[in-house]
């Protein structure tokens, strides 16, 4: 797999497939003070909750940088680039009045893009939720789903005219599961049932921002999903992964779809929510029809018996399956920086079952990339596990197009080294060097590499 040149490996895509890589704001802007408080700018005052104490500032400084990274982006070749709206920085109470410096600082982002043909592929909530909506209840709070589509109208109504593809939300099992089940995201909350409401409050939102987006003009507004193949690694451990596919996969499929939440999760977690706040209202709003969607994958997840000990990799921690039955998560080498195993494979599966799961909603890889750790030497930087994963990966991709699955584009993650949330600075993921101390831009041999496919 990971012999096929770029030119041959461009040659399994579509001519129409689209190219893109990607970013979020809290992990690269910076410039805190010019915005609005975040709940992951709280929580990085919390000794401990980030690996080596990294804030928000100046993250890549990407705010007084925009030129050089979208200098960057060009010269990349792609034709998308997907990034996150800071909620705080565009709305800085959370309701009501847009910031007009906010506001203009992804004009002239959007602007910049489409002027050299680059779409731009916007995600109205990449986690940085307003610390004043967090004090109200956060995601728990019943007004937070209106909250939200008021929020993604107005982003609709300023950015519609040259955006189309517009997501509601990146990774809510992310935003429910590590942020209240397991804590090691903000808001920090370790409360099982609290994480449960969270991910069927997500889906709600993410219904109602759609059809606001849709209100406002947006024509082409869909979801980011982290869904993954969970995969069965010793006999014994059948009913564990089984949860675990239904929290991380099946709950927001089956939503998304119109049938509900799956019966077998209601029953396996009635000694820790009744589900009473779910409603046939809200799950009629879960199921808004969406134009596409998209599938951040970076590993499997395999699942055995329990042991001893647990393995380290980072969000695997059993944890964040509130009622799984006693398991541990078992990755096997090759391994990234955070502990992921590295199986090409898992991709090609990932997207076959979600385009079994939707049939009639086409499918963007939104988010694919690897963490390893890079030195620059003379200069620059080789990386080449980075390069062969993402070769991997793309071979993978086009695997599941062969196979009849209705994928139209690949988005790398991601543009630049930044903040990797708990993890800070040690782990990085991008294709171009961000130097701590100094914020210069080093294109890694893995820029080089995708620039080859991309443009071959």
């Amino acid at each position: 797999m990971n012999d096929i040149s770029p030119i041959a490996l461009r040659g399994s895509f579509p001519a129409d497939f689209v190219f893109g890589v990607a970013t979020s704001s809290w992990q690269i802007e910076g410039e805190s003070q010019s915005r609005g408080e975040s709940i992951w700018d709280r929580f990085a005052k919390i000794p401990g909750a980030i690996v080596d104490g990294s804030t928000g500032d100046p993250a890549c400084d990407h705010i007084n940088r925009l030129d050089e990274d979208v200098a960057l982006i060009e010269n990349l070749g792609v034709g998308a680039y997907r990034f996150s709206v800071s909620w705080p920085r565009f709305m800085p109470d959370g309701r009501g009045a847009v910031s007009a410096d906010g506001a203009g600082f992804y004009d002239r982002l959007i602007d910049s893009l489409l002027e050299r043909g680059i779409q731009p592929s916007m995600t109205c909530y990449h986690w940085d939720l307003p610390q004043v909506l967090q004090d109200k209840g956060g995601w728990l709070n019943p007004d937070m789903g209106r909250w939200f589509a008021d929020y993604a109208h107005a982003l609709g109504e300023r950015y519609g005219d040259r955006v189309s593809m517009v997501a509601t939300l990146n990774e809510p099992w992310v935003s429910a599961y590590l942020g209240y089940a397991a804590g090691v995201h903000a808001p920090g909350e370790v409360k099982s049932a609290h994480a449960l409401e969270v991910a069927y409050r997500l889906m709600v939102a993410s219904g109602l921002g759609i059809r606001a987006l849709r209100d406002s003009g947006v024509t082409n507004p869909g979801l980011v999903l982290n869904l993954t193949t969970v995969r069965l690694d010793q006999p014994g451990a059948e009913a564990a992964r089984e949860h675990i596919d239904l929290l991380h996969n099946v709950f927001f499929t089956d939503l998304l779809a119109g049938r509900g939440v799956p019966e077998k999760l209601i029953a396996n977690t009635e000694a820790i929510t009744d589900w009473s706040f779910v409603t046939d209202e809200g799950l009629d709003i879960a199921a808004e029809p969406i134009s596409w969607l998209g599938v951040n994958y970076y590993t499997p997840l395999r699942v055995g018996r329990p042991a001893d000990t647990q393995s380290d990799a980072v969000g695997q921690s059993l944890a964040a399956f509130p009622g799984v039955p006693a398991a541990t998560t078992r990755p096997k080498p090759p391994f990234t920086t955070m502990g992921w195993e590295v199986d090409p494979s898992g991709l090609t599966a990932t997207l076959r079952d979600t385009a079994r799961a939707l049939p009639e909603v086409p499918l963007w890889v939104t988010e694919n990339g690897a963490a390893y750790a890079d030195h620059v030497v003379d200069g620059e930087v080789y990386d080449p596990d980075r390069v062969s994963y993402l070769r991997g990966h793309l071979q993978a991709a086009a695997e599941a197009i062969a196979e009849g699955v209705d994928l139209r584009g690949y988005f790398c993650w991601s543009l630049l080294d930044n903040l990797e949330w708990a993890e800070g600075r040690t782990q990085t993921f991008g294709i171009v060097h961000v130097d701590p101390q100094t914020m210069e831009r080093i294109p890694k041999a893995s820029y080089e590499f995708y620039r080859s496919v991309v443009t071959a």
